[in-house]
């Protein structure tokens, strides 16, 4: 009687328990694919967030470097391949020069038909005669001998020229594609550390984006003193390293960018190359060529104008300016600043005037 009914269904297997039961493994299954753990990722502390900002800019540094120094081979190898274009065209015109001198010899033994010059010459009426055409056929033929090697010369040096400038195009397409790869890093590395800087607390947030190092020890926290007396500790400082200095306390406050050299604004070793410059000593483009200028200095025997490089692989400079502190270009956001040598980790000292 009863047959025609429906079984009735198991609480387990209705439509809403089983649509509840998809949407919870389709939850874990996102969250498994988003942190690779199925937990939720740990909240991290606002010192954490700010050592891997720090580690983010300082990554974004090196690269800095990289492209600062492929800039610097790009350049000199686009103006050498210019040169050698123009030395390619003057060359160039030269082997014209010399084809139609050829061009002229072949011309000239055509219209003298296919005789060859001795036959012509037995055939001269007189012996001064033939004599006289002796002579002539010497020269013709030393003629066309100098414009042939003429030809060869100039036809051997056009291909040089054009082999050197193919090895610099070459040259300048790998470092162009040097460069792009690291800008694209740098811009990958500032974007995550902007990400972790709107995690921050705002007084953190700001703090770091100032260039203040909170996580240097205590004693070199409280070792900074302000640019003023700065400047009257540095006043006994002559020569080209007072001028450097002084540059440097000029551009305090001005922003950083990555790949700048000034005046408005600086990378790291933009900074130093251009206060340098500014007394008169052209320093290399990179921190790992600049520590190489000059003399090395042990860091007890720093004095103002020096320059003084920091972590592992020497990708950051600033200039020494007296009394364990130093004038430097901190990352994007921190303005050039005054800060306390023993805020990073300390590679070596160069000086070089």
């Amino acid at each position: 009687m009863a047959s025609h009914r429906k079984p009735k269904q198991h609480p387990l297997t209705s439509n809403t328990v089983r649509t509840a039961a998809t949407l919870a493994l389709a939850g874990a299954a996102t969250a498994t694919l988003l942190d690779g753990t199925g937990h939720a990722a740990p909240r991290l502390t606002t010192a954490q967030l700010r050592d891997r900002v720090d580690r983010f800019y300082q990554q974004a540094e090196v690269a800095t470097e990289r492209y600062n120094g492929a800039k610097e081979k790009a350049h000199a190898a686009e103006t050498a391949l210019g040169g050698l274009q123009d030395e390619a065209a003057r060359k160039t015109q030269r082997l014209n020069a010399a084809r139609d001198a050829l061009g002229s010899v072949a011309t000239a033994q055509y219209r003298d038909g296919s005789v060859p010059t001795g036959m012509r010459l037995l055939l001269s009426s007189t012996p001064g005669q033939y004599l006289d055409r002796a002579s002539l056929a010497d020269q013709a033929g030393s003629r066309e001998a100098v414009a042939v090697d003429r030809f060869r010369h100039e036809l051997r040096d056009v291909q040089q020229v054009r082999t050197t400038a193919g090895t610099r195009l070459a040259e300048l397409k790998r470092q162009q594609s040097s460069i792009a790869r690291d800008k694209h890093t740098i811009e990958a590395k500032l974007n995550e550390a902007r990400q972790l800087l709107d995690r921050m607390p705002a007084p953190a947030r700001t703090a770091v984006e100032q260039g203040d190092i909170t996580s240097a020890p205590a004693h070199a926290v409280a070792a900074v003193v302000p640019a003023a007396a700065q400047a009257v500790h540095t006043a006994s400082t002559t020569g080209r390293a007072a001028k450097a200095v002084a540059f440097a306390y000029a551009a305090l406050g001005k922003p950083y960018v990555w790949g700048a050299t000034g005046p408005s604004a600086f990378d790291c070793s933009g900074l130093t190359q251009a206060a340098w410059q500014a007394a008169g000593v052209s320093l290399p483009r990179t921190t790992y060529t600049q520590i190489n200028s000059g003399r090395r200095i042990a860091r007890g025997q720093l004095a103002p104008g020096d320059l003084v490089f920091f972590y592992s692989g020497v990708s950051h400079v600033g200039i020494y300016v007296g009394n364990g502190q130093m004038i430097h270009a901190p990352h994007p956001g921190a303005p050039v600043r005054l800060a306390p040598v023993d805020e990073m980790p300390f590679a070596g000292a160069a000086r070089p005037a």
